[in-house]
């Protein structure tokens, strides 16, 4: 698993994801649970939907 998740996708993942989660944990819809992902992806560094679609966000390197 090489990462494919870099820079400003990995910190909106981890803010979108923990701040899902903390709605959801106060009251918050159920679905608001669904912020597990993103931000286990951006803590991982890895999406596995990128591969299948052929992105990635990582800097290409040289």
């Amino acid at each position: 698993m090489a990462a494919n998740v870099g820079g400003i996708d990995k910190i909106l993942r981890i803010v979108v994801g923990a701040g899902l989660i903390g709605w959801a944990a106060t009251s918050g819809p159920i679905w608001a649970w669904v912020g597990i992902v993103p931000l286990a992806t951006g803590l991982m560094g890895w999406c596995p939907l990128y591969p299948l679609l052929g992105m990635s966000t990582c800097p290409s390197k040289k």
